[in-house]
C-alpha cells in the first residue's frame, strides 16, 4: 500500500498540470510569473515528487538512478502535455516550454541529493 501512496503527490501534480493545460487562452500566471518560470517551477515540483515516489518516501532511496528516472519521467510528461495542448482551443505546443519543463526537472534532480545529504547528516547529528 505504501508503494501506491507515495505516488499520490506526483499524480496530483500531474493532474494540476493537466488541468492548467486544459484552460483555453491562459493569459497570465498568478503573481505575474513568466510562462517559462511557471513551467520550470511546475516540473521541478513534479520531478521532486517523482524522486520521492521512486525513493519510496525515504531519504536513503534518493539515488542518482532515481534522480535520472525522475527527470526522464517528468520530461516525458512535459512532452505529452505539450502534445495534449494541440487539442485545446487557444493553446499550442511549444518546444521552449518543453525545455523549461526539462530544466525544472533537472534542477530538482540536482538538488535532491544535496537535500538527502543534509537530511541524513541532521538525522545522524540528532542521534549522537
Amino acid at each position: 500500500m505504501r508503494r501506491v501512496l507515495v505516488w499520490l503527490p506526483a499524480i496530483a501534480q500531474m493532474a494540476v498540470i493537466f488541468a492548467a493545460s486544459n484552460v483555453s487562452n491562459l493569459t497570465e500566471l498568478p503573481g505575474g510569473l513568466n510562462d517559462h518560470v511557471g513551467h520550470f517551477a511546475g516540473y521541478a515540483l513534479l520531478s521532486a515528487l517523482v524522486i520521492f515516489a521512486l525513493a519510496s518516501g525515504r531519504w536513503t532511496g534518493v539515488t542518482a538512478g532515481a534522480c535520472v528516472r525522475a527527470v526522464l519521467i517528468s520530461t516525458a510528461y512535459g512532452i505529452s502535455d505539450e502534445f495534449h495542448q494541440r487539442f485545446v482551443p487557444g493553446r499550442s505546443p511549444a518546444l521552449d516550454d518543453i525545455a523549461a519543463d526539462a530544466a525544472g526537472a533537472l534542477a530538482a534532480a540536482i538538488l535532491a541529493p544535496i537535500a538527502r545529504h543534509v537530511a541524513l547528516r541532521l538525522t545522524r547529528t540528532r542521534d549522537v
